[in-house]
């Protein structure tokens, strides 16, 4: 039985489903196949994701395909119970979620449902896998396949598999190019900002705005706080991405010359400690911390409360700020986690569109590709990705050009010279 907030909370649910479907043609398209097909037919479905109106798009093609799903939150703050009520009275999905759940409860949830004994696990951050592997090694038997969504899992999973611990075949579909290019970039970029500026009511333009980490995330809201007028500094540990930065016209820095500089703080790396208590203790009266990384660790919140004198939760909502012993006060959103989930609603539907796009396929071609794969993290077939680039072009009513049969020829001769 579902464990979620509040039943009644479903009609509410409905409309903002409905309401985020609109913005997703792709996922659309592809659940009305699945009715046909039903590729999922029979195959039961554990999930951790984020309980958002664009998640319930995914689950109800899922459905369509035939499959049961059993979903649990991967993020607390992230869960919509209005979201979470729906899916249950509506659309006849196992949830587990609480919005402001305790860590204790959170892994409960997952453990529900993972109780239910899936064929495929989808992960969002690899805490479903990693309980799998950890806390419930009796249950691995029945899983067949799984996906994994955000960069920080993908991370987890290699490390799994470098190690040999990891049981069956996960694939990164994180890793598409429907996925990180566009969910990463325009997704976190301008749902980032969008959650700042919903906990702060800041003027961002004239702020210095310091973005740790310059991956799809970095990118995305480096060239979306430029755009509002803000002046970007950037840090980084890589110096292929560092590089890029500097020649995209943004000023590189180490964290701890940074420090000092930035009004806001925006942490995108998938480590921990990006934010330390050195930084912190320099920072200016006011700066505004804010990550948008997976877990909750980029920004070293214990040292932060070590340095601070007094707190006072909930200057506006999702905003606690944090007075030092010398009198400046630094702003953490969203209790250092998600900021565009737990301060704002996560990437526009379009965006998702994508993304669940290609997880939707992907999973009905692990139900028939698993007995092929062996216990390792794979690729997202390419023709996979390209089909969902081909719809949502087709649903934006974009023509592209084709290869001609001279061209292709071109192509696959080497003996063709200038």
């Amino acid at each position: 039985m579902s464990d979620i907030a509040d039943v009644s909370l479903a009609y509410e649910g409905v409309k903002r489903i409905e309401w985020a479907d609109r913005s997703m043609p792709v996922l659309r398209q592809i659940r009305e196949r699945f009715a046909g097909e039903r590729p999922l037919e029979g195959l039961k479905v554990a999930a951790c994701m984020h309980i958002t109106t664009e998640t319930a798009g995914l689950i109800r093609t899922l459905q369509a395909g035939g499959a049961s799903v059993a979903l649990a939150a991967s993020n607390p703050l992230s869960t919509q119970d209005d979201t979470a009520a729906a899916l249950v009275q509506e659309y006849g999905a196992e949830v587990f979620a609480r919005a402001g759940t305790d860590r204790e409860g959170y892994y409960a949830h997952i453990h529900r449902a993972l109780e239910t004994g899936p064929d495929l696990v989808l992960d969002d951050g690899c805490d479903l896998v990693n309980t799998l592997h950890t806390e419930r090694t009796d249950l691995l038997g029945t899983v067949k396949a799984g996906c994994e969504q955000t960069t920080t899992g993908v991370i987890r999973l290699h490390q799994m598999a470098f190690e040999g611990a990891l049981r069956f075949p996960m694939v990164a579909v994180n890793d598409t190019d429907t996925k990180h290019m566009f969910d990463n970039r325009y997704g976190t970029g301008q749902s980032t900002l969008d959650g700042i500026v919903r906990a702060t009511n800041t003027l961002l333009a004239g702020k210095t705005i310091v973005i740790a980490g310059f991956g799809y995330c970095g990118r995305g809201l480096a060239e979306r706080a430029r755009g509002l007028g803000a002046r970007v500094v950037v840090t980084e540990i890589d110096p292929v991405k560092a590089l890029d930065a500097a020649l995209q016209g943004f000023s590189v820095q180490p964290m701890a010359e940074a420090a000092a500089e930035g009004d806001v703080f925006i942490t995108v790396t998938g480590n921990r400690d990006v934010v330390n208590g050195e930084h912190l203790a320099v920072m200016k009266d006011g700066a505004i911390l804010a990550n948008s990384g997976h877990f909750d660790v980029e920004i070293d919140v214990r040292a932060l409360a070590e340095l601070a004198v007094e707190v006072h939760r909930g200057v506006r909502p999702q905003a606690d700020e944090y007075v030092l012993a010398d009198g400046r006060r630094l702003v953490l959103l969203a209790e250092g986690r998600l900021v565009n989930l737990a301060a704002a609603e996560g990437h526009p539907a379009a965006v998702m569109d994508m993304s669940f796009a290609d997880q939707a396929l992907t999973c009905a071609w692990l139900a028939t590709a698993h007995p092929t794969l062996a216990p390792a993290v794979h690729d997202v077939p390419k023709e996979i990705d390209t089909e969902v680039a081909r719809l949502k072009l087709a649903s934006m009513s974009i023509a592209i050009d084709r290869l001609s049969k001279e061209q292709e020829d071109y192509l696959r001769s080497w003996r063709i010279g200038s």
